[in-house]
Parts: C-alpha cells; sequence; structure tokens
C-alpha cells in the first residue's frame, strides 16, 4: 500500500524530535517541522480508496447501517468475527467507523480499514486524522515495538459502489501537542456517494472531539452541516459515528472536574438516569437543536436513552487513559460518587442523522460483545435500518 510520506526516511528518524514540542505553537515555529509539513499534509489531506467489492446487489430496498467506534482495532479478530457472526452486524451495507490505526505498534501496526475490508469484500475509505508522534495514552505507551506508518483516523465500509470520496478537517477541541499523546493533525470527516441499487445517498463518518466543550461539538457538526450544503450534488444523507456527547466540557481537566461537582449537585442518580442517555435534553441540546434546524432528524433514528459507552470504576485501562489528563486525587471524588449507582454510569455517544431518510427501525445498539473474555472495543455498535425516500 502506498504511502505518500516515506516514513522511514523522511518522518521516522524526526519522531522524537517533533515529540519534545510542548505545543502546536511551538511545533509550528520549529524548523523541523517546517521542512516537513509538506509531506505532513499530503499524507493527512488524502484519503485511501479501494474498491474491492464486486458489482453491487441488494435483495430488497433496505440499507443496514452500522456505526462503531472500534477502539482503535486493538481486538481486530474479535471485530471481525462480531460483524460476521452478529445478526444485526452481518447485514452491514455500509460501516460507519471511528478510531481506526494504520501502522501503530498498540495494533500490531496493521492497517485496520483494509483488513477488515478485506475480510468481507467491501470497499473502503480511510482519512487519517492524525500522524502520532507517540504510542499514544495510558496502557498504549506499554505496546511492544516501534509505530511504522504511525497513523490513525476514521473510514468508511460499503458493499456498494463509492464515489466523490472525500474528508473534511474539523477544528481541534484541545493541543494536540499536550500531554502523553501528542499527534499532529485534526479529526477529520469521511464522506462519500454510496451507489445503493435502491439510490445514491450520501455517508458521512463522524468523530467529534472527546476532549472539548459542548460550544465545539456544536462547532464541529456545523462545520460538517456547512460543508454538505455547499455540495453541489442533493443527495439523501446518513451521518453517523461517535459524537461524543458525553454532557461534559473535557477541554481542559479543571473543567472537567467542576463539571462533576455540579453533576454530584444535581444528584449522581438523576444525572445517570436523566442526563448521560439523554444528552440532547440539556447539556448537548445545542448541537441536536442545529441537526433538526438543517432539516435532519434524529429522533427516529435512535433508540432513546440507548448508552453506547459504559464506565465502571474497576476498569483500570479507562483509569490509566483517564489519568492521563485529570488528576489522581479526583478518581477518589468519582469512585465515591459513583457508589450511588453501583460504580459504574453509562452515556450515549453514538448516534444516526439523516435527512430524506425514512427510519425501518430506530438503531439498536449491541452490548456485550467480547472476545477472550475481552470487550471487543470500548463503544458498543448501534445498527439501522432505513430506506431512501
Amino acid at each position: 500500500m502506498f504511502v505518500p510520506l516515506a516514513f522511514e526516511q523522511t518522518l521516522r528518524p524526526y519522531l522524537q524530535e517533533l515529540a519534545r514540542f510542548e505545543t502546536v505553537q511551538e511545533l509550528e515555529r520549529s524548523s523541523v517541522y517546517r521542512k516537513l509539513k509538506p509531506d505532513i499534509d499530503g499524507v493527512l489531506n488524502h484519503v485511501w480508496h479501494e474498491e474491492l467489492a464486486g458489482p453491487g446487489a441488494a435483495s430488497s430496498n433496505c440499507v443496514h447501517a452500522v456505526a462503531w467506534n472500534i477502539e482503535r482495532g486493538i481486538h481486530l479478530e474479535g471485530i471481525i468475527q462480531s460483524l460476521r457472526e452478529h445478526p444485526l452486524l452481518e447485514q452491514a451495507d455500509v460501516l460507519f467507523l471511528s478510531e481506526l490505526d494504520w501502522g501503530m505498534a498498540r495494533t500490531e501496526n496493521r492497517f485496520v480499514a483494509q483488513e477488515i475490508a478485506s475480510a468481507f469484500r467491501m470497499n473502503y475509505a480511510f482519512a487519517p486524522c492524525y500522524v502520532a508522534l507517540t504510542k499514544g495514552a495510558g496502557v498504549e505507551k506499554r505496546a511492544n515495538g516501534e509505530n511504522q506508518e504511525s497513523l490513525h483516523g476514521n473510514a468508511l465500509l460499503s458493499r456498494f459502489p463509492m464515489r466523490r470520496v472525500h474528508s473534511l478537517a474539523l477544528p481541534n477541541g484541545k493541543d494536540k501537542m499536550q500531554g502523553a499523546e501528542k499527534r499532529i493533525g485534526s479529526q477529520r470527516a469521511v464522506i462519500a456517494d454510496i451507489e445503493h441499487p435502491s439510490g445514491i445517498f450520501r455517508a458521512v463518518s463522524l468523530h467529534l472531539d472527546a476532549h472539548s466543550s459542548q460550544r465545539h461539538r456544536y462547532m464541529q457538526m456545523c462545520r460538517v452541516l456547512d460543508h454538505l450544503e455547499g455540495l453541489d450534488l442533493r443527495l439523501p444523507v446518513l451521518i453517523g459515528g461517535d459524537w461524543n456527547t458525553t454532557t461534559h466540557n473535557a477541554s481542559r481537566a479543571l473543567y472537567s472536574i467542576l463539571g462533576y461537582c455540579r453533576r454530584v449537585l444535581m444528584g449522581v442518580r438523576h444525572v445517570v438516569a436523566n442526563h448521560y442517555p439523554y444528552p440532547d435534553r440539556w447539556f448537548e441540546r445545542r448541537l441536536f437543536l442545529e441537526i433538526e434546524r438543517r432539516g435532519y432528524t434524529y429522533r427516529d433514528l435512535n433508540t432513546a436513552g440507548e448508552c453506547t459507552l459504559h464506565y465502571d470504576v474497576r476498569d483500570v485501562a479507562a483509569n490509566l487513559n483517564m489519568r492521563e489528563w485529570v488528576p489522581n486525587w479526583c478518581f477518589w471524588f468519582i469512585n465515591w460518587a459513583l457508589e450511588r449507582t453501583g460504580g459504574s454510569c453509562s452515556m450515549k455517544l453514538d448516534w444516526f442523522a439523516g435527512k430524506q431518510i425514512k427510519s425501518l427501525a430506530p438503531a439498536v445498539g449491541i452490548r456485550g460483545l467480547t472476545t477472550g473474555g475481552k470487550r471487543v472495543s470500548d463503544h458498543d455498535p448501534i445498527a439501522l435500518a432505513f430506506q431512501l425516500r
């Protein structure tokens, strides 16, 4: 697979030097970054698109879509097995995938998007969001070996032809050079027109920033909707992915801490039952109101109150990752607060929104997928069946 940046000679010798910068501003002022910038931009602006599927054929005018944050592809065999064997996942015509590695030590330097596409003879489009300067955060820093291509991004996979494939860069919610996981780039939406036998529709795989504010996630969504409105060809649209609607402002540790305090005052059980599963009710309502204002629907495409990420205070890996940006003393506070809910809570982070499509039933979350006794991903996939209007 051709990579427009010759990592071995051009970039890899400079990874450690680039990782020493503490802010994006410092990075961009450096002579080494200015030298490498054209090649780095060439990678981040490129979308890897291969048509691996045979001639598209559909048994009905129903389209099956799955949105899934697959957590880098760490448990790739389990992901492929789930997609092959689960009765709802095996029907997928289009996969809206978030968090896929290419050439990262934590995922054995595999090209995750291409391996999934090859396993099912699906067409794919992979858009790199970041050139990674480190192995990652938390437990990922202990991964054996070194990064090869050092790319991380989002993808669309389809059993039917994909046309006008491109990506859209989104503004960052925080300085990606601050903290242990240093990266160059930003989140990107992956966009393609899918030639389904019942008609053409536009698919958008969208991952909004995790370490950001509610306002910033709203701004990222507006950027996507503005872009879609500016495209010449008017088509039905389906947007799917991990929108990180946590209800929290996680752009800084201080804001997160203040947010936890506020939710304790509101009542932990109340927040866990009435806000985390329903972020559109209050904390993230601006984002969802904007979706509807632009003529999209989300209410009939998603199962109300069905959460897709589940946190447990006993989850060692999740706690290690959180410790990268939340002070240690906060964990006593979080554990104390969650005693009221048995030490766990769940959130609704993954969504579909559409225009000119008809849902046959709201998207169903698929919980409990495991491989070797471990969760396949930290997110549940959601599966939707729809028709084009």
